[in-house]
């Protein structure tokens, strides 16, 4: 039926009445009052469509949702509507007449001011939503909500969209075919149960969650094979999950061609066509009289910090947000529960260092007054002689952390990082059978927006120098000033790092200089302790605020590149944030573990900078407690200030101006402040979901705090525990409750930061044994205790690793301003380096000791280096990637789907035997009774067979 441009229909079901465009019976003069007829035509219909959950009618569910602004007109509130859509009256008008509701928009008529803008924005939505009601999309438009000129367009599949668009995504849903899943015997069958009954209380109180003896065969979904699938309740069929993937599908796919180009949705959104698009979460979650649904669910029972000792409901959270996200959930609760033996291991290495520090010889030498050991100053001029002595506390706290138990540790810890790498193997390989994944392959995905922008710009160059062209793309010509760019950026931020610990450096002098003039002994003993503490904090400033930049310049980088696709963009982006922030955290404990004290000269032949500032030196024990020291602080502070109270504190205050703007919204409308708000509107103040790359980055580097330089921090796995177990429930309940629904997207590993994994892993090996034969002093308390020790023990250690220096032998204006600060005049002095004495011929030099240790070092590198890697690569093998049960039970599905179709081949097969049969029968049972028919009465014969047959 076609009406006149003044009028608009409803579905045939909605009582049969046809509703009059408001706007032309207000032209006439007919209507006094809005509501008035509103109320007369309509009872109160949030309730039939629970809130925005359905369409009007309360049948068809809502699975997708279109945002946009519009400007509504300044003679008053304009009137609001909510039109239907049927598929089949969608699609036969389409060319006809305007997706009912947009031919009556915002505009007075006679209105003089015409906004080209808005317009050319409104006939591409027009068009777009044309388009996809002709892709079989039901559509409804919503102007009459609580947030001022914002419009909702609603997207309902229907059932044969679904099914065509699950066949062409070949997504595998579950069959009639049930089968038993193997179970275990015997001994571990009883071990199993002791297991499920230790840990019942810590198991979430979610069917989802139950251990599975029966399981559905799946097959990939096809409509000529519908009779496979159980499709007894078509409503619950594709959960809605899927609904909205396939949407999503078929959202990226349609475009509107009346621009300038072809747009989809990527590129209406990028345009300001429309302000969002995502799908609904599945209700409320907290207050009275709310119906049971996947979201409150996952409330209570996983994003709330009231169950951190609980396992995660990972099936649930994938079959609410999809594979991918319930993937990164799954790696962080095994990344944390392998943290667990870390931990306690670690702890064990801690409390040996506590029992043996009273044991310890060279700390005990070092604390001993009697030994009366006088050091060299620390700087020019302002600063005197000291006694060793006066480092006792920190000799002692070194051997907490450089103690034969740490050369243990770090063998333990790159055993754990490869059997943590396997372990998540087999457990994804487990998430990809239980969830349909094993013959899952990721296809080609759309180009991105600003690609098909970027061909479409090239296109019209060629086009305007009249070239003939196939079919453009971007080549590595056309990316070149994008790749400098690049490259020449990622440079410049390596060095800004660089130079912002070089700076860190100079404070460092400086301060020590500076607080070495204090007079008071101890503001002297406490100067390397308050200035390592204060550049530390220093570093972790920079760090969170270079963070955050890097992270938009990666993004930047990123963008100017255009990638083809998404998952192209996705990987160069991972990998420059990596690269960058990989850099920033962990450049200013590189240089305390491998660069501070190498570099320093001697008394009397000091290495400057600026020929003013002179190198820093590590203590008598060793640079190890300080690079504790800077790990401890940049870690602990990076997880507190920058993982939890940034993505607590900012998603909080930006929810409260959301909020404060609404309310001086709703100040200016009464009416409407009664109204309960529908779902979609709800959802659209949620943040939006910015991907997973923040959140697997930030568990990364922590990854690489607690294995890269574990062996000067054996404490490391425990605050990453402690961290990550808060970090599970924060991420929950900002995904559930603070977070609009995500697409759901398929994926069967967690992509390229798998590979970052392993190479922060092998990594590791490299740089912990760097830590222990250069950082700590374990290399040369071997070296003396194998080579140089008279009586087998560690008596002399101390002695032996200092060297002497003749004060008279000090450049003109570096010795002491006062040099009878100990009470006494010093005519040597002791320094850290093995160096020839003052009284030698070669007075100064490197002596052999110092070769030996050096040989000892570089040999203890190679040996331990290849030993880990020998033994991580033995675990790597001997840990089957594909659990044994799990191999079985794939090889079992595809033996039963065999058997499925063999069985559907021979009933086919017998039903067409019994055809032929029945046929051959009713023909002769016709021959009989009549055999002397003739030619003419051949039609009546023939009829003697036409009998229906259901195949």
């Amino acid at each position: 039926m076609r009406m006149n441009e003044k009028y608009s229909c409803l579905p045939d079901e909605d009582k049969g009445i046809h509703i009059i465009n408001i706007r032309a019976i207000e032209d006439i003069g007919y209507v006094q009052h809005e509501s008035t007829l509103l109320n007369s035509l309509s009872r109160n219909p949030d309730a039939d469509c629970k809130y925005g959950l359905y369409f009007r009618d309360g049948k068809r569910k809502v699975d997708y949702i279109l945002v946009y602004h519009y400007k509504k007109s300044s003679a008053g509130r304009t009137l609001a509507r909510r039109i239907h859509h049927n598929d089949s009256s969608a699609r036969s008008t389409k060319q006809d007449q305007p997706l009912p509701g947009k031919g009556v928009h915002m505009e007075m008529e006679n209105e003089p001011h015409v906004d080209y803008h808005e317009d050319d924005k409104r006939f591409r939505r027009e068009e777009y939503e044309g388009n996809l009601m002709e892709a079989g999309l039901e559509l409804e438009r919503d102007e009459d909500t609580k947030i001022h000129g914002v419009g909702f367009v609603k997207i309902h599949a229907p059932w044969n969209v679904l099914c065509r668009e699950a066949e062409f995504l070949k997504l595998k849903m579950p069959t009639k075919k049930m089968y038993e899943i193997n179970q275990t015997h015997g001994l571990l069958k009883k071990i199993n149960s002791v297991i499920q009954k230790i840990t019942e209380p810590i198991q979430p109180k979610v069917a989802e969650h139950k251990p599975q003896t029966v399981k559905r065969l799946s097959y990939p979904f096809s409509r000529e094979k519908q009779h496979l699938f159980d499709l007894s309740d078509r409503d619950s069929f594709f959960d809605s999950k899927t609904r909205s993937t396939i949407v999503y599908e078929i959202l990226k796919r349609t475009t509107c061609t009346k621009a300038k180009y072809s747009m989809g949705i990527t590129s209406l959104l990028a345009n300001g066509v429309y302000s969002a698009a995502y799908p609904l979460h599945d209700g409320d979650y907290e207050g009275e009289n709310v119906e049971p649904n996947d979201r409150k669910l996952l409330c209570e029972e996983w994003a709330s910090y009231g169950v951190f000792y609980k396992y995660q409901p990972i099936d649930l959270v994938r079959k609410y947000f999809g594979e991918k996200i319930g993937l990164y959930f799954a790696w962080l609760g095994v990344y944390t529960q392998m943290l667990i033996p870390a931990s306690i291991v670690g702890i064990i290495v801690f409390l040996y260092g506590c029992a043996t520090v009273d044991e310890n010889i060279p700390s005990m030498e070092m604390c001993d007054q009697r030994n009366n050991i006088t050091m060299c100053p620390l700087c020019d001029r302002t600063c005197s002689y000291w006694k060793m002595s006066s480092a006792c506390a920190t000799a002692r706290a070194s051997h907490l952390f450089d103690n034969p138990a740490t050369v243990f540790f770090s063998v333990f810890m790159a055993l754990w990082a490869a059997t943590f790498m396997e372990h998540w193997k087999r457990k994804q390989m487990r998430l990809n059978y239980r969830w349909d994944l094993t013959g899952f392959e990721e296809e080609e995905d759309h180009p991105r927006a600003e690609y098909e922008a970027k061909v479409l710009e090239k296109s019209l160059r060629r086009e305007y120098k009249h070239k003939e062209t196939d079919k453009e793309k971007l080549t590595w010509k056309d990316r070149f000033p994008a790749y400098f760019t690049n490259f020449v950026g990622i440079i410049f931020m390596v060095g800004l790092t660089f130079a912002i610990v070089f700076g860190v450096i100079i404070y460092r002098i400086s301060t020590a200089a500076a607080l070495a003039i204090s007079s008071t002994p101890s503001g002297r003993s406490s100067v390397r302790v308050t200035v390592t503490a204060t550049a530390v904090i220093i570093n972790l400033v920079v760090i969170i605020i270079l963070d955050e930049v890097y992270g938009c310049i990666a993004r930047w980088l990123t963008q100017i590149e255009v990638p083809k696709t998404d998952k192209n963009f996705e990987e160069r982006l991972i990998f420059k944030a990596f690269l960058l922030k990989f850099v920033n955290a962990y450049t200013p404990i590189f240089y305390v573990a491998f660069f501070k004290g190498r570099f320093v000269g001697r008394p009397g032949d000091y290495v400057y900078i600026f020929h003013s500032f002179r190198m820093e030196e590590c203590a008598p024990g060793g640079c190890l407690m300080e690079l504790c020291i800077q790990l401890s602080i940049i870690m602990l502070g990076k997880q507190l200030i920058q993982n939890n109270l940034f993505e607590i504190g900012i998603p909080k205050m930006k929810k409260f101006i959301r909020y404060m703007k609404l309310k001086r919204q709703r100040s200016l409308d009464h009416e409407e402040h009664v109204k309960k708000k529908q779902r979609y509107e709800v959802d659209y103040n949620l943040e939006p979901f910015a991907g997973l790359t923040p959140e697997y980055m930030e568990m990364i580097i922590q990854f690489g705090f607690v294995t890269l330089f574990v062996a000067s921090f054996p404490l490391a796995p425990l605050f990453a525990l402690l961290n990550n177990i808060i970090e599970i429930r924060l991420d929950a309940k900002k995904f559930v409750t603070e977070l609009r629904r995500p697409v759901a997207v398929r994926a069967k590993d967690i992509g390229i930061w798998y590979n970052i994994l392993r190479g922060i892993g092998k990594l590791a090996v490299i740089i912990n044994a760097f830590v222990i034969s250069f950082t700590s002093d374990f290399i040369p308390r071997l070296v003396y205790l194998y080579m140089y020790s008279e009586n087998g023990t560690m008596h002399g250690f101390v002695n032996h690793t200092l060297s002497s220096f003749n004060v008279s032998d000090f450049q003109a204006g570096t010795a002491p301003n006062d040099p009878m600060d100990l009470g006494y005049e010093v005519q040597i002095c002791r320094y850290k380096d093995y160096r020839e004495p003052p009284w030698s011929e070669n007075k100064y030099d490197i002596s052999k000791d110092f070769w030996a240790v050096l040989a000892a070092r570089l040999a203890f590198v190679i040996v331990f280096q290849n030993l880990v890697m020998f033994m991580s690569d033995f675990v790597d093998w001997i840990i089957p990637d594909i659990p044994k049960d799990i191999s079985q039970q794939i090889h079992k599905e595809k033996v039963l789907m065999v058997e499925v179709f063999m069985r559907e081949e021979q009933g086919k097969l017998q039903m067409l035997e019994t055809w032929k049969d029945k046929d051959t029968k009713k023909g002769e049972n016709c021959n009989s009774h009549s055999p002397k028919l003739s030619r003419s009465h051949s039609g009546s014969l023939s009829s003697c067979h036409s009998y229906p047959v259901d195949v």
